[in-house]
């Protein structure tokens, strides 16, 4: 499977477009992490528990929009994106979308 930012390929020609693909993931923070951040935020430096939270959270939802994507018959997502909401204290949604395509060579 493709996955790209650009809305077109190199050297690919989109000969069918299937809609939006899209997947998501809901996390929420752990009372343990909060401590080391908050400890972090006060000496300073990269809080490395939420960088591989996020991270984690930023593979699952490509995953699953692959997943979806995959499903419709595509074999390349052009256009991505991410997108993120907060649901209630301490709990986010991340969501990565873009169109689901059928690309073959030029």
């Amino acid at each position: 499977m493709i996955v790209t930012t650009t809305e077109t390929i190199a050297g690919k020609k989109i000969v069918r477009t299937l809609g939006m693909a899209k997947g998501n993931t809901i996390r929420a923070r752990h009372v343990g992490r909060d401590i080391m951040a908050l400890l972090r935020n006060i000496v300073g430096g990269e809080i490395t528990d939420y960088t591989k939270l996020l991270a984690e959270s930023r593979e699952q939802a490509l995953d699953r929009m692959k997943a979806d994507a995959t499903r419709m018959g595509a074999n390349a997502i052009v256009g991505v994106r991410f997108a993120t909401s907060v649901l209630m204290g301490g709990a986010a949604e991340l969501l990565a979308y873009g169109t689901a395509v059928v690309v073959e060579d030029m």
